[in-house]
């Protein structure tokens, strides 16, 4: 199978950016003929490029003309995109269709439905956009508070939703996790086009069998993360916590840190499995609907429970009691005391720990994510060669 793999990176690396690249050599490692199409935002990079694209955000010809000429050299059976946001923009959908390519798009977040594309508002869900008017994006400036952003993102989604671009142009959407799917159906997207596919990684091997020790955090340091609450409920029940991870929030967690808060920074692939592997126990005290975090897989993958908030997919991929514990969202005492319950438990914290690691070897493996997605691939050619 001829495969044209297309992403936009952000300026800010992030678990996209590593889910297309592992997704992308495990179809070649599996002999499939894979060609990648690369843009990135770190080219919009003055003003005026910023107020070209924000004006861009419906069509923009960077990225058509980018998938054309990809198109036009590849010949592929099937283009999966990853992020198309902002230099494709959702006209490339249209692009790949004319060129009688079937077309696969992974809902890593929800920027298709929402301008902030978390479904947060002042540090809590809304989903005043799954259903309603995207006006409201505009309204409350969910994109970065700026007018002119939530305006044009806003606007991208209303053209595209009256386009119809979600039920014609595209034959196969991968969301993340069951929750998410539902999410998505909620506001419009075919429900038989809608398939669930997690994230996965490569088998690290058996965890050693040492001491482990501490709560750590791994992700981007910003307010819907929820790492407050954590440093918080560190500073108030005294665990010792490693955080891991850049982003805005980073001076103002500094600041409310006392001594037994480490900050890591931005660690490699390679010592972040180190830190998983030293751990007790993984903390996500996230404060929206996350879509298949991959630190979940690599914790479950290293024998490491998982301290996640009892929300969105969350609540799902974590089984309460089984593989970590849930907590509710944006409350530290309910945060520290599950923390404190596990770290005092290593009996539990090692059982819990070892029916992480099974789910990992059960579900989110390569082999296992290679016939899922092969499978979602070969459907939506079938429509696609329907729809010709």
């Amino acid at each position: 199978m001829k495969v044209l793999i297309a992403h936009n990176r952000y300026q800010q690396p992030g678990g996209e950016d590593t889910v297309f690249e592992r997704e992308a050599s495990l179809l070649a490692a599996s002999g499939h003929h894979v060609r990648k199409l690369l843009i990135s935002n770190d080219v919009i990079a003055s003003k005026k490029l910023k107020l070209l694209t924000a004006l861009r955000t419906v069509e923009n010809p960077v990225g058509i003309a980018a998938m054309s000429r990809a198109l036009e050299e590849f010949k592929p059976d099937l283009v999966h995109i990853h992020n198309f946001f902002p230099l494709f923009s959702p006209a490339v959908y249209k692009v790949c269709r004319h060129a009688g390519s079937a077309v696969v798009q992974t809902l890593h977040n929800y920027r298709t439905i929402c301008a902030g594309a978390l479904l947060l508002r002042n540090g809590r869900v809304c989903q005043l956009c799954v259903n309603g008017s995207p006006v409201w994006g505009l309204v409350h400036r969910c994109y970065r508070g700026s007018v002119v952003g939530s305006a044009a993102v806003s606007r991208m989604i209303a053209v595209h939703r009256k386009r119809r671009t979600w039920s014609t142009d595209v034959d196969k959407f991968i969301a993340l996790s069951e929750f998410g799917r539902r999410i998505f159906i909620e506001a419009g997207f075919p429900e038989d086009r809608v398939e669930v596919k997690p994230n996965f990684i490569e088998d690290p091997g058996d965890p050693p069998d040492g001491k482990r020790e501490g709560v750590l955090f791994v992700g981007r340091l910003a307010e819907e993360k929820g790492v407050k609450y954590l440093v918080e409920a560190a500073a108030r029940y005294r665990f010792p916590l490693r955080v891991a991870g850049d982003g805005p929030d980073l001076a103002m967690l500094q600041s409310l840190a006392h001594s037994n808060v480490n900050f890591l920074g931005r660690l490699s692939p390679e010592a972040i499995l180190t830190e998983m592997r030293r751990a007790s126990v993984l903390a996500m005290p996230s404060l929206w609907y996350e879509g298949f975090p991959m630190v979940i897989v690599e914790a479950f993958a290293s024998g490491t429970p998982v301290i996640a908030s009892r929300l969105g997919s969350l609540a799902e991929i974590i089984e309460n009691g089984v593989t970590g514990f849930h907590v509710s969202p944006g409350e530290v005492d309910n945060l520290g005391e599950c923390i404190q319950r596990l770290l005092s438990d290593t009996d539990l914290a090692r059982r819990l720990g070892r029916t992480a690691r099974q789910t990992f070897i059960n579900r989110y493996t390569p082999q296992s994510n290679l016939r899922q997605l092969e499978s979602i691939y070969q459907r939506a050619m079938e429509i696609r060669r329907l729809h010709v």
